[in-house]
Formats: structure tokens, sequence, C-alpha cells
């Protein structure tokens, strides 16, 4: 069937700084194989591919506020289409608007959930009411939703009980194992100053509390004394977690040697070098749909250590393509809890420093889990079915 889909996203690149944003960047190329019109509304400054609104009205007001201002720009940009296809709260209110304007489905992808980051109101202030009513309201309204994995069914279902089971779709995230692959240069490496015959521990992110880049600082305090820290980490959320990272990461660097802090966000093609040379790649987030950065370390033959949460036990197999370690939401506020959490993620992690050749061939085996079961063609493919299956679905 000829088909034609309108893709609202915050992020599409080169401006991208999350997964939702890497996500749309390799999916709607993907998609031009399979529809006839993949119209891109985005949010920022213009650029090559989508047409750009950016987040300045009203005029001072909250950043949320500014958001909804983008929205109505973008629900009024969309050329007549077939489906309408939003990502994050960001864009989902010009999904609702455009939906009904134009009355054809409307389908959204969970890549995370508002009530599942109640740490955002410290971002966002009111705001933070006013994104989870918005993602409330596309859930209710939309003809089909894509979970980026199993585990976020049930998220869903949990945040959203009106939901019906028949319009959750799994279509999990992807990776492009041709953009992230071993990397044997140096340059890059080197120029952060670490010492490539020592072990390299990595984390890629932004400092925010889902991240759980603060259990990672402190876990590192038990790591083994020979052991490196390069964390290529900006952009906290708010000035009291900036705060509070800077003070323990002044603490970490204190203790032991080799410890690197990298603020500024670096190429995609420098991160691939970097995280080809790490030892192993850490990933400490207390919440994560999926973690399309895991996928990136482990395309490029780097083994995952990373918290069992949300949607990474379907991403990093335990014992195989890395280590998984416990960690139970519930138990957030429990000092003895994350004390035991922060332990045993540093054993973890130390027992794959100790053993290179079995980090070595954990890294070979994620890099193969990639291209077995991660290509964007094939998430395009689903991605597509589930666009059909919202077009019947809506009349």
């Amino acid at each position: 069937m000829a088909l034609r889909v309108s893709i609202l996203t915050r992020e599409y690149p080169p401006h991208i700084y999350g997964g939702a944003g890497v996500h749309v960047g390799q999916l709607v190329p993907q998609l031009r194989k399979f529809c006839d019109l993949v119209d891109v509304q985005c949010m920022g400054e213009p650029r090559e591919g989508a047409t750009a609104h950016p987040e300045d009205y009203p005029p001072g007001a909250n950043a949320a506020l500014r958001t909804l201002g983008a929205d109505m720009s973008m629900a009024a940009a969309i050329p007549e289409v077939d489906v309408i296809h939003s990502h994050t709260w960001y864009a989902q209110f010009a999904g609702i608007v455009a939906g009904r304007f134009q009355d054809v489905p409307t389908v959204v992808t969970a890549h995370s959930l508002e009530p599942d980051r109640p740490w955002k109101v410290e971002q966002l202030g009111g705001g933070y009411r006013v994104s989870s009513w918005i993602e409330k309201t596309a859930y209710a309204e939309a003809d089909a939703i894509i979970a980026v994995s199993a585990a976020m069914i049930a998220n869903i279902k949990n945040a959203y009980p009106f939901v019906d089971d028949d319009k959750i779709h799994v279509v999990k995230n992807g990776i492009d194992p041709e953009e992230f692959k071993p990397d044997t240069n140096t340059d890059v490496i080197d120029s952060l100053g670490v010492d490539r015959d020592r072990p390299i521990v990595t984390f890629v992110g932004r400092i925010t509390r889902q991240k759980g880049l603060i259990h990672l600082v402190r876990a590192a305090q038990q790591f083994d004394p020979d052991t490196q820290v390069l964390l290529l980490a900006g952009a906290p959320d708010t000035p009291e977690i900036a705060a509070e990272f800077n003070a323990a990461f002044a603490e970490l660097d204190k203790s032991r040697s080799g410890v690197k802090w990298v603020q500024e966000m670096l190429p995609r093609a420098s991160v691939r070098q970097v995280l080809t040379h790490s030892t192993l790649f850490a990933c400490p987030s207390i919440y994560e749909p999926l973690g399309i950065v895991n996928l990136e370390a482990m395309a490029c033959e780097t083994p995952v250590v990373a918290s069992a949460v949300g949607g990474i036990p379907e991403v990093v197999v335990d014992g195989e393509t890395g280590l998984l370690v416990p960690y139970d939401p519930e138990q957030a506020g429990d000092p003895a809890f994350i004390e035991n959490f922060e332990a045993t993620f540093a054993e973890r992690v130390n027992s794959l420093t100790r053993d290179r050749d079995r980090a070595r061939q954990m890294g070979l085996a994620g890099r193969q889990r990639c291209i077995d079961e991660f290509s964007w063609e094939k998430i395009a493919q689903e991605t597509v079915d589930v666009y059909e299956r919202a077009i019947a679905a809506h009349g």
C-alpha cells in the first residue's frame, strides 16, 4: 500500500543528545525504503532533511510551555499524510492536535514514561505536570503504541492501565553495525590522556538521575587501583544534580589516579574509537527502557556491565555479552540497598578488568548479537507493520 507518514520529534541529526534522537535519526532513512513519503518535523534550528520549529514562544515562559508553542507550529506544518508518529512527550501534543485535525491515526513510541521519571520535576517544575498530562492524553488517543522493549509493556500498563493490550507492539531499538564498529585508530583515545595499557571503564551519557552516574562514581572507589575511569558526561539536568555529581567526582579524583571527565559532547566517530579501546562499558542506569548506548558499545566489541533494569536484559545477555547487576527501584531510598548495589557493580567491573580474555570474548559476542538481532532495516519493516495496523484500527 502507498504510505505517507510524518515523524514528530524534538531531536533530529545533527542535533541529538539522547536515545530518542539516535532512534529517529537511524529509523527515518530506513523508513524511506518502504514509504512513499517520510515527513520529519523537529525542534530547534533549521537543518537538512526536516522542518525545524524553534522553542521560543511564548518568550520567557517555562520550557514545557515553550515546547507547546513549537508543537502547534509543527502541527500546522505537517503535510497530508496517512499516519502521524510522535516520539517523546515533547512532540506528542503536536501529534494529538494534527491527528485530530487531519483525522488520521496516531502512533507513539514509548522511549520512556513520565510517571517513571518523577525526578524530572527538578528540571521542569510545573512543566512536569504539563508533560505528564500530554503523555497520558497521547497514549489515550493513540491508535498504536510502540514499546522499545518487552519490559516496557508492563511499564505502559502500570502507568496507563486504560491502554488496550492489542494497541501495544514491541519494536526494539537498533544499531547500525557499519557506523558503530571497532576503530583501531588511537588519535582520539590518546588525546584524552588515558593509558591504553591499563584497564579503561567508560561511561557515555548525560548527568541525570536516570543514568545513575552518581552510583558509578561511588562504585569506582572500589575498582582495582590500576583501573582507569573515563566519563564522557555532560548536560546535567539541574544545578543541584550538577553540584552533587561535581562533589562525588572530586572525591573520586582525589582518591585514585586515571580518572578523566570529558564534559563536551564528542562526535559519534570519536565515541566509537573510545568504546573500541575501552575494557568495558558501564551503564549504571536506574531506569532504561532499552539503552541504545549499550548496543553502541557492543557493536564496537566492548562488553557491558549494566544495571538489570527495564529493557537492558533484552540487550545485554548476562555472562555472554556482559554482566548485569540487580537493581530494585522500589528500594532506591534505602541507603543499605544502594551501598550494596554500588559494591556489586564494582565487583562485576573488577571481575572483567582482571580477566581481559573473558572481556574480549564477551565483546565479540556482543557485536555478533547486534548484527543478528538489532538491524535498523528490520526495525523499519516492523514499524511499517505497526503503521498499517494503526490505519486499520482507525478505520
